[in-house]
């Protein structure tokens, strides 16, 4: 166990309200993709109010700062909503949440401006590539924070994650930390079923990179030690992957553990469900 800016319990707090946010976005406009948003809630809370070390207000250059790049761009209701309680933006943005106009949109896009976002994503495959160029601005400027890239276990069925998996243990970033939602599904059901990743430690150790598991993904304290580990692990001339294990939906009984939940909204009924399951913590927006 490791010694924490935040209480666990303070964390599982932000949490629950966390996902009251998800259901009731996803819901207003029954659209967007509650499941995997659900399952990297702890993720996001970890980072953002406890593992990565940030600067007040948003600057895109992010010197001096951690920075975070959400790869998987379809999970945004998570990440909307842990900036917008994290203070990047009012919370009471959420409920824009792809309206006409709004700036949270259904996939995080740059050209509306809104605070925390650093590159739209969507088309998958494409964050760690990213990252890593992130990550060697870091070197190049003598900056010896972290870069962190969330990314699907779908999403690693893409090619040109494996061309940037080669390229990152090449060129020495040992200040990238990658992080795999391995939840075992996607939107068209087990990723196993549909192209299976196999050994998936063994191809990103094969690659060189460190390889840490975190097998309790939706456990607070599991997920808080597993990202300072992956921390303590800089300066060896390593990338780090987490394989985060996740349950798709978790936190919300008729989501968990279903990839039906990838890209569908509740009704009514299921709403105030989920809602009951979910402690007000903080306000409702």
């Amino acid at each position: 166990m490791v010694m924490t800016k935040n209480s666990i319990h303070n964390l599982e707090e932000i949490a629950s309200q966390v996902r009251r946010d998800i259901v009731r976005m996803v819901h207003a406009c029954q659209s967007g993709h509650p499941g995997g948003s659900l399952g990297c809630t702890e993720l996001l809370v970890s980072l953002y109010f406890e593992v990565m070390d940030r600067k007040e207000g948003f600057d895109v250059d992010g010197i001096g700062e951690d920075l975070f790049f959400l790869s998987n761009g379809h999970i945004s209701p998570v990440f909307y909503s842990v900036l917008g309680r994290s203070g990047y933006f009012p919370v009471e943005e959420l409920a824009t949440f792809r309206k006409i106009n709004s700036r949270v949109q259904g996939h995080p896009t740059t050209h509306e401006g809104l605070p925390g976002i650093r590159i739209s994503s969507g088309s998958l495959g494409q964050g760690l590539s990213v990252a890593i160029g992130a990550a060697q601005a870091k070197k190049l400027n003598s900056d010896d924070s972290f870069i962190f890239v969330l990314m699907g276990d779908g999403e690693l069925q893409e090619g040109q994650i494996w061309e940037a998996a080669l390229y990152a243990p090449h060129n020495k970033m040992d200040n990238l930390i990658a992080i795999v939602d391995y939840n075992g599904a996607q939107i068209d059901g087990p990723t196993a079923e549909i192209l299976s990743l196999g050994n998936l430690r063994g191809k990103w150790e094969a690659f060189g990179w460190n390889v840490l598991d975190i097998e309790r993904g939706n456990h607070m304290q599991s997920v808080v030690n597993g990202l300072y580990k992956a921390k303590e692990l800089s300066g060896n001339g390593r990338p780090t992957v987490i394989l985060l294990h996740t349950e798709m939906g978790h936190g919300v009984d008729f989501m968990m553990g279903s990839h039906k939940w990838h890209g569908v909204a509740p009704n009514d009924d299921q709403l105030a469900s989920a809602l009951g399951q979910n402690r007000e913590s903080l306000g409702d927006y």
